[in-house]
């Protein structure tokens, strides 16, 4: 394993507490002003997102009205009621994207359940989704910012993963923890950087409970609004 990949998934519990863990349960309100861009100003507050460790799975309760919940896999995004019963559904999500180059263009529903969703699978299997097979890493120079040294692991992934865009950079301070990623979003028009703050060991897996995406446009514009602020209340790791 990549020694700077070794030190973040260290830092973050380990790939033996990891393995034991199938399903993250987090309690957060997601907000920022990508969503109005979007035309869905309200974001998500007091949302109960569960995601599936081995499998990019997520289900978001409520979601689009209390009564109704979003579920997620790459191929097939859908909302239910209550019984289970499918009120809306969308094949092949990412498709519907295309011409959605801008960052401008609306969404519906159904495309912010899928972007919301795929990015918190991947935000929440960060760093010990980077040891599977077809993921190549590099250790790039170091970055200074705010007084603070970073390290930094180049990311590629694989087709079968999906993610905001093929390649990314993530920022590690000098215990491993992650403090920055910057990424392209492929599917929002966006170039951005998304910081992590506030790391708390929830049953032995180290989650940031706080983050927030701003544009980088070349540099983060770090004294600006949020494109997408992320707090998480509680999590329960099963």
């Amino acid at each position: 394993m990549n020694e700077l990949l070794e030190l973040a998934v260290n830092a973050h519990g380990g790939m033996a507490r990891w393995q034991e863990v199938k399903r993250i349960h987090l309690q957060l309100s997601v907000t920022g002003f990508l969503f109005a861009v979007k035309g869905l100003p309200d974001g998500m507050t007091n949302v109960l997102m569960s995601i599936d460790t081995r499998e990019q799975a997520v289900t978001m309760t409520p979601y689009e009205r209390f009564d109704h919940r979003g579920r997620y896999t790459p191929s097939r995004v859908w909302i239910e009621d209550r019984k289970g019963t499918v009120v809306e559904e969308l094949h092949s999500p990412r498709e519907s994207f295309e011409g959605h180059a801008a960052f401008k263009d609306p969404w519906n529903q159904l495309q912010r359940l899928y972007f919301t969703a795929y990015a918190f699978w991947n935000y929440l299997t960060t760093p010990f989704l980077f040891t599977r097979p077809g993921f190549e890493v590099e250790e790039l120079a170091t970055h200074v910012e705010n007084g603070q040294t970073w390290r930094r692991l180049q990311v590629r992934y694989p087709q079968n993963i999906t993610t905001h865009c093929r390649e990314q950079t993530f920022y590690f301070n000098e215990k491993g923890l992650l403090q920055r990623v910057d990424y392209v979003t492929d599917v929002a028009g966006g170039v951005g950087s998304h910081y992590c703050f506030d790391h708390v060991d929830y049953d032995g897996i180290v989650i940031p409970t706080l983050r927030r995406v701003v544009p980088r446009v070349p540099e983060p514009d770090v004294f600006g609004p949020s494109a997408v602020l992320i707090q998480i209340a509680n999590a329960i790791v099963e």
